[in-house]
């Protein structure tokens, strides 16, 4: 698991802009810093997810969030939020995981 959670502090660093702790208030550094822990927690939890339903086989992890990481998202003031188009293999993907997929409000 040690090397788990080293990827994805790595790949968090990216994905959360977290390179450098740029903030105005120390409140604002402990977000920043709870966002990043609930964050490896998710990752944590969807390794144990992979490894029991074999998706390893077909993706890595940084493999499987960069196949979700581009479902797009619209909302504006006053209107619904807009799921973009869920390709087949994103479907996948979360039934693989037993996770409902995301719909448009």
């Amino acid at each position: 698991m040690k090397d788990v959670v080293e990827k994805a502090v790595e790949n968090l660093k990216e994905r959360l802009n977290m390179r450098r702790m740029l903030v105005s208030s120390e409140r604002s550094l402990d977000g920043k810093i709870f966002v990043e822990f609930v964050a490896l927690i998710l990752i944590s939890h969807l390794d144990h997810k992979m490894r029991e339903k074999g998706l390893y086989k077909k993706y890595t992890l940084q493999q499987l969030l960069d196949k979700l990481d581009v479902i797009e998202c619209f909302e504006a003031p006053g209107h619904n939020l807009r799921l973009g188009e869920i390709l087949k293999a994103q479907r996948a993907i979360y039934e693989a995981l037993d996770v409902a997929l995301p719909t448009s409000s």
